[in-house]
C-alpha cells in the first residue's frame, strides 16, 4: 500500500530569539548519524544473539526490525504467522462477548489506549453493537490501585449472563513477568467474577481470558492452570515501553477492527527512513536533534508534545512514558509533558508563552480530519457575534489556533516544530510510534544513557512488595 508520510517542520524552532539557528543542526549531522549506526548496529547484535557487552546490557533492541519480521512473516504464513493468529483470535473475541477489559499498566496497556483514542469513534463504547461494526466494547484496568475504579468497573459486569451476547464480556491481561502487582491484583479480582458468573467452570472461562506475557513467570503458568486456549509471548529483547507492534498493542487493536497490516507497514517504513535516509530529511534523527540542541546549548529541559485534538492525548501520555523511562536515568534527562489544544491554552498557555524559557514545544497537528467539517452556522440568535464567522468550520478555527499560537510564540523566541500527520489512521500512527521510539533510543546514545531498562521502577516496585509483606 501506498504510504503518506509523516513530516517534520523544524523552521519555527530557529525563529529570532530563540539563540540557535538551523546551522547548528546540520553541525549536529555527522553525530546524529554515528549515533544512529549504533543503534542499528544493536538491532544487529540482538537478532544475532551474540554476546552483550556489559554497558549495553540490558539490550531491548528487538522492537527495531520488529514490524518487517512480523509482516514477512505473514506473508509467507499467513493465518500460521504471528499476525495471523492474533487476526484469528481477534475474530473470535469479537464473535463472542460484547465488552473486553485490558488488564496491564504502563507499555503494557498505554499502546492499545493511544490506538483505541486515535482511531476508534471518540463515544465507542456508547454505541450500539450495529454501530461499533460488530466489535465489543473496551475498557482498561490494572494500571493503578485505585480501589473505586475497579469496583466501578466491576458494577458494569456485575450480574452478566454468560448466555446472552450482550453481557458477555473477555479479558486480554498483559504482563511480561506476570509479577506486576497491580495488574496482578486485578487480574485475580476480575478472574473471579468471570469464574462465578460460569459456575466455576475453568473449561468456560479459559476462553475468554487472553494472557500476553513471556515464556516463563507467574502469568505464564496461571494460564495453564485455566486451561487459556489462546496466548501470546512479549519477545525477549522487546522491552514494554516499545512492544505496542506485539501483541501487546496489537491483539487489542485487532480486537476492535483496526487494520494491524496498515499499523506494522507504517512502522516499517518509518524504520526504512531511519536506517537510508540523511540526518536532514529523517524526521526520527531531526527531532532527535532538536532536543538534543536544545538540551546542550540552551539547557532548556522540559518538551512539551502539544497535540491537537483530544483524540490523540493518549498518544502523548504513552510518549510520555517512553521518553521518561528511557532517558530518565543518572540524573539526567528532560521532562516530557504533554498537552491538548486548544483545551490546554486556557491553564498551561500562559506559563509556555511567557513563563519560564525552559521548553521546546512540539505540535503534533493532523492535516485532514475523518468526519466531514461543522460549519459554524448562519443564527437568527447572533448575541455571540458568530454570524460573521458563518462560512468558517471547526477544523478552520483549529488552523487558525495552530497558526495564531505559533505566530505568538515565535514573535517572543519561543522555539516550537510542527509534526504533521497527514491522517489520523494505522499507517500514520505505525509511523508515528515507531519514529518516537527510534529517536528515543538515538537520543539516549547521544547522552551516554542506556535507554533500555527502568532500575528506578524496580526499585519502587521491591520496596512496595517488602511494606506489603512486612519485610521493610
Amino acid at each position: 500500500m501506498e504510504i503518506k508520510p509523516i513530516t517534520l517542520d523544524v523552521s519555527a524552532a530557529f525563529a529570532a530569539g530563540t539563540g540557535l539557528t538551523s546551522s547548528d543542526l546540520e553541525a549536529l549531522a555527522p553525530q546524529l548519524e554515528a549515533a544512529r549506526n549504533e543503534v542499528c548496529d544493536d538491532a544487529i547484535l540482538w537478532r544475532d544473539g551474540g554476546p552483550v557487552p556489559p554497558e549495553k546490557q540490558p539490550l531491548d533492541a528487538g522492537f527495531i526490525d520488529l514490524p518487517q519480521r512480523l509482516l514477512h512473516e505473514y506473508r509467507e504464513k499467513r493465518e500460521h504467522s504471528e499476525v495471523g493468529r492474533i487476526l484469528a483470535t481477534a475474530r473470535r473475541i469479537a464473535g463472542e462477548v460484547d465488552r473486553f477489559v485490558v488488564l496491564g499498566i504502563g507499555g503494557s496497556y498505554m499502546g492499545a489506549k493511544a490506538l483505541f483514542d486515535a482511531c476508534c469513534h471518540p463515544y465507542h463504547n456508547e454505541l450500539s453493537r450495529g454501530d461499533r461494526g460488530g466489535r465489543p466494547r473496551i475498557y482498561f484496568e490494572g494500571n493503578n490501585i485505585d480501589n473505586d475504579a475497579a469496583a466501578g468497573l466491576l458494577d458494569l459486569f456485575e450480574g452478566a449472563d454468560p448466555g446472552k451476547l450482550d453481557q458477555r464480556w473477555a479479558i486480554v491481561v498483559i504482563s511480561k513477568s506476570g509479577g506486576t502487582l497491580e495488574t496482578a491484583v486485578a487480574f485475580r479480582t476480575f478472574l473471579a467474577k468471570l469464574r462465578e458468573q460460569h459456575g466455576g467452570d475453568l473449561s468456560k472461562i479459559g476462553p475468554l481470558v487472553v494472557p500476553v506475557t513471556g515464556e516463563s513467570g507467574r502469568l505464564f503458568d496461571l494460564a495453564g492452570a485455566i486451561g487459556c486456549p489462546d496466548l501470546y509471548h512479549i519477545p525477549d529483547g522487546v522491552g514494554g515501553r516499545f512492544s505496542i507492534f506485539t501483541a501487546v498493542g496489537l491483539l487489542p487493536a485487532a480486537i476492535l477492527g483496526l487494520d494491524i497490516v496498515a499499523l506494522l507497514e507504517g512502522a516499517a517504513e518509518m524504520t526504512r527512513r531511519f536506517r537510508e535516509e540523511p540526518a536532514a530529511s529523517n524526521p526520527a534523527l531531526q527531532y532527535c536533534g532538536l532536543g538534543e540542541l536544545w538540551g546542550r546549548q540552551v539547557e532548556a529541559y522540559i518538551r512539551v508534545l502539544s497535540v491537537w485534538g483530544t483524540k490523540l492525548e493518549a498518544v502523548g501520555l504513552w510518549n510520555d512514558q517512553l521518553y521518561a523511562e528511557s532517558l530518565g536515568k543518572q540524573g539526567r534527562g528532560a521532562l516530557p509533558l504533554t498537552v491538548v489544544n486548544t483545551r490546554d491554552l486556557h491553564s498551561r498557555g500562559q506559563q509556555h508563552q511567557e513563563g519560564r524559557r525552559d521548553k521546546l514545544i512540539t505540535n503534533l497537528i493532523v492535516d485532514t480530519q475523518r468526519r466531514d467539517p461543522i460549519a459554524v452556522g448562519v443564527s437568527d440568535l447572533d448575541q455571540d457575534q458568530l454570524n460573521e464567522l458563518s462560512d468558517k468550520t471547526m477544523p478552520q478555527i483549529m488552523e487558525a489556533a495552530v497558526a495564531g499560537t505559533n505566530r505568538a510564540y515565535e514573535l517572543d523566541g519561543r522555539p516550537t516544530c510542527d509534526l504533521h500527520l497527514p491522517a489520523v489512521n494505522e499507517a500514520a500512527l505505525g509511523q508515528l510510534f515507531q519514529m518516537l521510539m527510534l529517536s528515543t533510543v538515538t537520543k539516549g546514545h547521544l547522552m551516554g544513557v542506556n535507554p533500555y531498562g527502568q532500575p528506578g521502577v524496580e526499585a519502587y516496585k521491591q520496596h512496595m512488595n517488602a511494606y506489603l509483606r512486612g519485610k521493610e
